[in-house]
């Protein structure tokens, strides 16, 4: 059992109950009858737990049952296991070879170009070796994603070049792999012109035989809207579900959001639709923004804000402060119904050059950066429930009797306490039974950062 604060004296327990439990009562599944939330939106509960599953859950009463064994959490928080519905894991942790010398988006779109270079030029068609270094850093991730909490993790993919075939065989062998532990979906990342040729539409059957998602970047053009109605058009044919980088710019005239959702609702699209980062919202005038919001209600559409990337890459000019936060109209979707959510984005790469695939990071960064505090209301769905239900995992991100016991258990009670401390020695549950939560040392990597000062 790892080493932690909160002292399970139960390993290999299948039968056992959490005591004085704090649980964000938009986390939970169904009313728990005495149980009344505080005033930051934190219920008091006991959790029974019984062969990897919630057998039941009442409200707090201060008694140990008799003859089960229990832990009194003492008001530390427990949440459902993280859902990270946006992250590029084949970009990841290359800063110490490739990092981003200006911290730009453009230096950022060099950057990244430049390292599937070095790839390709190191690596000289040895597929085995490109494998190795895609798996690698992959694989890295993952293992950071799940002993911080995560219980899915959905990834964007490049699709250009000679790596993009090798990138779909690393996820499909780790999929095989992380099986039952993580679950893993996947995105096209192509610019959207590349759909109207012959190898776009093989993409599109190679993603409907790996069960992934289609989607990539929409740009503003005179192209555009010929461009998402082949895209739409593919995604109905095969069933599948669409995932689009939009508006990744502080340029108020950039309304691609705006072109996806006339397109979704065109088509009557009936599969779930994602658009992610948004970030010209925040710079357009209020009636143009609003314009756009009221259609994204109305195609059902989804939205989901990466905080800690876009507040890295915004606004970043040499010598100059940033004046916005690089965020979407995060709130005002809300408030309109829209679906929102929060994920990690890139990590250690051109993009953002930190991150660690941490679900708590990111609400906590998220929480400072979008003000999702004095309420925090719902919020933590944005990390948990939101994404599960777009990612159609029925079960995940949240508490519930029956449901799986996919626990995270932190020592801080209020959100005060748990959003000032990282939580390193939190508890992840899964299945009930608790899991190694020491992270992989970056050292792993060094080889495949040949060449740069790793010391630094």
């Amino acid at each position: 059992m790892p080493s932690c604060g909160i002292t399970l004296q139960i390993p290999g327990a299948a039968h056992y109950w959490l005591l004085n439990a704090q649980v964000p009562v938009s986390v939970v599944k169904d009313a728990v009858p005495g149980a009344a939330p505080n005033r930051e939106g934190l219920v008091l509960l006991d959790l029974e737990i019984e062969a990897g599953r919630i057998a039941h859950i009442q409200a707090a009463n201060g008694i140990p049952p008799q003859g089960i064994p229990s832990v009194d959490l003492r008001r530390g928080q427990v949440w459902p296991c993280f859902v990270d519905i946006h992250t590029h894991l084949d970009k990841g942790h290359v800063w110490p070879r490739t990092p981003n010398p200006d911290g730009t988006f453009a230096g950022a779109i060099r950057a990244e170009q430049e390292d599937w270079a070095k790839m390709e030029r190191a690596y000289a068609g040895r597929h085995e070796k490109l494998w190795q270094d895609i798996y690698r850093r992959c694989d890295f991730g993952l293992r950071c994603s799940y002993a911080h909490g995560s219980q899915a993790v959905r990834t964007h993919l490049v699709c250009n070049g000679p790596h993009a075939q090798v990138s779909w065989e690393v996820f499909a062998q780790l999929r095989r792999e992380w099986a039952g532990r993580l679950e893993l979906q996947a995105v096209t990342l192509t610019h959207l012109d590349f759909f109207l040729t012959p190898a776009g539409e093989k993409l599109a059957d190679k993603v409907a035989e790996l069960g992934g998602i289609l989607g990539g970047v929409a740009a503003m053009g005179p192209e555009l809207d010929e461009q998402l109605e082949r895209v739409f058009a593919l995604a109905q044919e095969r069933g599948l579900d669409l995932d689009f980088h939009t508006d990744e710019t502080e340029d108020p005239g950039s309304l691609t959001l705006r072109h996806v959702a006339a397109a979704t609702l065109r088509h009557e699209f009936s599969g779930q639709v994602v658009c992610g980062h948004c970030c010209s919202l925040a710079v357009q005038p209020p009636q143009v923004a609003h314009q756009t919001m009221a259609l994204v209600k109305e195609a059902g559409i989804a939205v989901v804000s990466l905080p800690m990337c876009n507040l890295y890459l915004q606004d970043r000019r040499p010598g100059h402060t940033p004046r916005w936060r690089g965020v979407t109209l995060l709130h005002e979707l809300k408030a309109l119904g829209v679906p929102v959510m929060i994920a990690s984005d890139n990590c250690r790469d051109p993009f953002h050059g930190f991150g660690d695939h941490d679900g708590l990071e990111v609400f906590r960064e998220a929480t400072r950066i979008l003000h999702l505090d004095t309420p925090y209301g719902d919020w933590p769905q944005a990390i948990t429930a939101t994404p599960a239900r777009r990612m159609g995992l029925v079960e995940a991100g949240q508490i519930g009797v029956g449901l799986s016991a996919d626990l995270v258990l932190f020592k801080g009670r209020g959100f005060d306490e748990l959003l000032s401390r990282p939580q390193h020695d939190r508890v992840v549950l899964r299945q009930g039974q608790p899991i190694d939560t020491a992270l992989p040392d970056y050292a792993e990597l060094d080889d495949l950062n040949a060449g740069a000062d790793c010391s630094s």
